[in-house]
């Protein structure tokens, strides 16, 4: 069943052509913009990777809202149409991801050429249920995106050595960038990991129980015979 819904999800995506250019030129227009520092460059590439990931998930999620709705009705695992969106959107990001992994390394000279793999990696593995978990709480893609972009703001604007920075879900990018770019210890890394895993349990666990909660069938009041 799972891979029954990846396929329909992937068909799904190839269909949405502007979503996909979206996707692919949202994060190279944040790369170039600072393409002549480094630091910047490759971190505000992989906020970008994660912003058009999280709002091609939006999209996904809020137009196949009906259709599981029904395939659940007729019994399919609310699990199953979860976790398969989730692979197929992953895989896409993953995809971009590679990508753009391939441009920095022809185009920047960073101390841990590895470690842009892991930041754009692990952003794609955030953004897509983050997206989804959007548009659970808001039903509209108009609203989910505005809501998206409101968080990626603050992602950009706020100060990364706050307090309240570390509490948004992508700050890890700003960990990585730095052990990436700067050849400095292992503190960075080990802070990013912290909090790239803690943020993908919430957001990953959110998005299940929420989908499975919404997915799940409802047993209707028996008629009164009188």
């Amino acid at each position: 069943m799972v891979s029954a819904v990846v396929a329909v999800t992937l068909r799904e995506l190839l269909r949405r052509r502007r979503a996909l250019a979206l996707v692919v030129a949202l994060p190279l227009a944040f790369y170039l913009a600072r393409i002549d520092t480094t630091g910047q460059a490759v971190r505000f590439l992989a906020l970008g990777v994660g912003w058009a990931v999280a709002t091609l998930s939006l999209f996904t999620h809020v137009s196949s809202r009906d259709l599981d709705q029904r395939l659940a009705i007729v019994g399919a695992s609310p699990s199953a149409l979860v976790a398969g969106r989730q692979l197929a959107l992953t895989a896409t990001g993953l995809g971009l991801a590679g990508a753009y992994f391939a441009l920095v390394a022809l185009t920047q000279d960073v101390a841990h050429l590895w470690t842009v793999a892991l930041l754009l990696g692990t952003s794609v593995l955030i953004a897509a249920p983050l997206g989804a978990a959007v548009s659970l709480l808001v039903p509209r893609e108009l609203e989910g995106a505005l809501a998206l972009l409101s968080i990626m703001a603050l992602q950009m604007l706020a100060d990364p050595d706050g307090t309240g920075a570390k509490f948004l879900p992508l700050w890890s990018t700003r960990e990585f960038t730095t052990y990436a770019v700067d050849p400095s210890g292992g503190a960075d890394l080990a802070q990013g990991l912290l909090h790239f895993a803690a943020v993908a349990a919430i957001a990953i666990g959110t998005t299940w129980i929420a989908g499975v909660l919404r997915l799940r069938p409802r047993r209707l009041p028996v008629p009164s015979t009188q």
